[in-house]
């Protein structure tokens, strides 16, 4: 059974790497943050949980478990890249107009 769990692991990880580069020729979007930190928690909680539960259920657990963590931890990676870039937004607007942009310039366009 352990087996099985690691070759699946190893399995998904390759499909996972050869996925993202088939859709790194595209020009969409892509998957946030929060969907892959989801995704890469998911799996390594499942193959852990698999691991140290020695069945099924631990694999379900822990890769629940995982998934929630890895959605927390992509989330804040996704709120510290977007601080981020509006302070590398309100340094080049300083640099070209001497001031720092009013309260409007940050409002989402509908």
């Amino acid at each position: 059974m352990k087996k099985l769990i690691v070759y699946t692991g190893i399995i998904t990880s390759l499909l996972l790497i050869t996925g993202n580069f088939a859709q790194a020729q595209e020009q969409h979007k892509g998957i946030s943050s929060q969907g892959k930190g989801a995704i890469i928690g998911g799996a390594g909680g499942a193959v852990a949980g698999g691991l140290i539960g020695h069945n099924v259920g631990g694999a379900l657990i822990g890769g629940a478990i995982g998934a929630g963590g890895g959605y927390i931890i992509g989330n804040e990676h996704r709120k510290h890249e977007e601080k981020k870039r509006r302070a590398a937004y309100r340094a080049a607007y300083y640099r070209k107009h001497g001031h720092y942009p009013n309260a409007y310039v940050y409002q989402k366009k509908h």
